[in-house]
């Protein structure tokens, strides 16, 4: 089949869905593999490099195309020229994108990736959102540091003693597990909170303090089983209320901040209020990483770097993986690879099958209609 990589449009986004290492597996397998001219050029990946690979570099990589990679959706102009019938695999954000009848409209097959079942463990090779949220977490610290005005590792001078940064990391994901890992790394001290007790194993495995919420009886067991089938927990009332008192003790004596929470398909809950930015110091750094979906913290701007009274910099930085796009692009390529892979029987030839687990979590759009349930 042609499979096509066009650039991607989305602003910011410097990312590509395919590199040379992708595109020669997937010219092994069969496949003719057309680029679009620069598609990779911001990701360090050169036409000829591609070409090297196997591939086609041209001015349309839609033209002919059975199916498409991309890393964001199409969007606008880029519907239009989807070929009918053909099939797109690429981040949706499909529980708040406006464009699904209009896939459905264009007879497109689309695959959103951000859909993956993660409870499979033949799917991990699979799974975007873990990928692009470990270099992340990451990147957040190293720009986190980078407009801190002080150190991260404690230092004895002859001047004096340099006092190690103390760092709070709310939300223990993936991100969230690598920004502790870095931010120890750097030298810092460092303290974490997640509303999943179960969290703390982990946390303190990479050197981090766990930020501790009494329970009660009841509690701790209604996590234990939540934990063990797999489903969150939803903590009380009075848990909700003890842990934000000592999260804002926490923020407040906090040189470095950073929020990765968020919640499929709604907005990201609300971390910080600004009372508690309030309180901290000045040079203070928050970074929240949730902030294209509404933001962890009370004043948070999409795309901005907000300073506020008391001298304490928001930093709202959005598609963090796109600052890291050269390794980005190879995890992203070869998670979709994986993917692309299930959608060919052992005779190479294009099979969906709409009731394999996998390919009907990610189906959005199938024969001019939008499957993703919405509301």
């Amino acid at each position: 089949m042609q499979i096509g990589i066009p650039t991607e449009t989305v602003a910011n986004e410097n990312r590509v869905a395919a590199t040379p290492e992708t595109v020669k597996k997937l010219v092994q397998a069969g496949h003719q593999v057309v680029i679009e001219r620069g598609a990779g050029l911001k990701a360090a990946y050169i036409d000829s490099a591609y070409e090297q690979a196997g591939a086609v570099i041209s001015a349309d990589a839609y033209n002919g195309s059975q199916i498409i990679l991309k890393v964001r959706a199409p969007v606008g102009d880029e519907i239009k020229k989807l070929p009918a019938q053909s099939i797109v695999v690429a981040m949706f954000d499909p529980h708040r994108n406006p464009d699904l009848d209009q896939f459905a409209a264009q007879q497109v097959s689309a695959f959103a990736l951000e859909l993956l079942p993660r409870t499979l463990s033949r799917a991990q090779n699979m799974d975007v959102l873990s990928s692009q949220a470990n270099l992340a977490g990451y990147k957040s610290v190293l720009l986190a540091a980078a407009e801190y005005q002080r150190m991260f590792p404690m230092l004895m001078t002859a001047a004096g003693t340099v006092k190690p940064a103390r760092v709070v990391i709310m939300g223990v994901g993936v991100a969230g597990l690598q920004a502790i890992a870095t931010a120890k790394r750097l030298g810092a001290v460092v303290e974490a909170t997640d509303l999943r007790p179960t969290a703390r194993d982990q946390v303190e495995s990479l050197g981090g303090k766990w930020l501790d919420v009494p329970m009660s009886e009841e509690e701790k067991q209604r996590a234990a089983d939540a934990a063990k089938n797999g489903y969150g927990w939803t903590p009380g009332e009075q848990y909700i209320q003890d842990q934000a008192a000592i999260v804002d003790k926490a923020v407040s004596n906090a040189d470095i901040v950073i929020t990765t929470a968020l919640l499929p398909g709604r907005a990201a809950p609300r971390l910080i209020k600004a009372s508690t930015v309030a309180k901290m110091k000045p040079g203070s750094i928050i970074l929240d990483m949730a902030v294209e979906s509404g933001g962890n913290v009370e004043g948070s701007r999409n795309g901005e770097n907000v300073m506020t009274d008391n001298g304490v910099k928001i930093l709202g930085i959005p598609n963090i993986p796109s600052t890291l796009s050269t390794e980005a692009s190879a995890l992203y390529s070869r998670n979709v690879f994986n993917f692309i892979e299930t959608l060919f029987d052992s005779e190479k030839k294009l099979a969906l099958n709409l009731d394999e687990e996998i390919q009907k979590a990610l189906l959005i759009t199938h024969n001019g209609q939008v499957l993703l349930k919405r509301g």
